[in-house]
């Protein structure tokens, strides 16, 4: 075993550039030489295979193996076997409910939490890393038997964070608004919010936001607070992070 490795991407394609291109780098640093194959987990869209095809020429290009559990006959043993684990964006609902289906929520926990293998996560990816899936940003298409995620870290996120244009005419709610919904509700955990081009890099006890953006943070009845990439997040990840002051 070992401590647990989180890489928490908030969108897989950032304006510009092609698939994982603007976190390459730093998906090369996390997983490093000792990893030779990652178990991809495509669930979070319909075409898997077109999926899977995507993944494994970006990771090839990157020096890494890719196998995607939906090609597998036994996902529970394909999980327990892996290397790493990286689960990709899409529909939220429909991942979680799939990881549910095919009873890899304990097992996912067990091999990242309990056996140190890296994890990374983009976009719904990353959504179902933390407590819940109540700050995702997708439409429930699909009903999973509970919101309740794999609960890696003890906070939420809302990836893919959308500042209010201000010279938008659209009157309909702000992220920041739904986000201040949630909180409303009692014992609600902190949530970050992650805009494009940043991610949470979590080691142990440690979180560090990396990439070319920044985030915002909102605990419950507090203002909500701007960070730029280098910011120590580790605070987060203790019991005794401020639930809910």
């Amino acid at each position: 075993g070992g401590p647990r490795r989180l890489l928490l991407v908030s969108n897989s394609t950032l304006h510009g550039g092609g698939y994982l291109g603007h976190c390459q780098q730093h998906i090369q640093s996390f997983l490093g030489q000792k990893v030779k194959r990652v178990l991809f987990i495509p669930y979070a869209l319909h075409d898997r295979d077109a999926y899977a095809r995507t993944a494994r020429e970006k990771f090839e290009s990157l020096g890494y193996g890719l196998d995607s559990i939906h090609e597998s006959c036994d996902p529970v043993e394909a999980v327990r076997k892996s290397e790493a684990i990286f689960i990709g964006g899409g529909n939220t609902f429909r991942l979680l409910k799939a990881l549910y289906d095919n009873s890899l929520i304990q097992e996912i926990r067990k091999r990242v939490l309990e056996d140190g293998i890296p994890y990374m996560g983009s976009s719904a990816g990353t959504n179902v890393a933390t407590i819940s899936i109540n700050t995702t940003n997708d439409m429930p298409i699909v009903y999973p038997p509970s919101l309740q995620a794999l609960g890696l870290v003890p906070f939420n996120i809302n990836p893919h964070y959308l500042d209010p244009d201000v010279k938008s005419t659209h009157m309909g709610e702000t992220r920041e608004e739904r986000i201040r919904q949630y909180h409303e509700e009692p014992n609600t955990p902190p949530v970050l919010g992650l805009r494009e081009g940043v991610m949470l890099l979590v080691e142990g006890d440690k979180a560090t936001l990396q990439g070319v953006t920044g985030a915002r943070l909102f605990l419950r009845g507090k203002k909500p607070t701007e960070h730029e990439p280098g910011t120590d997040f580790s605070f987060l990840l203790t019991d005794s992070n401020p639930l809910n002051l």
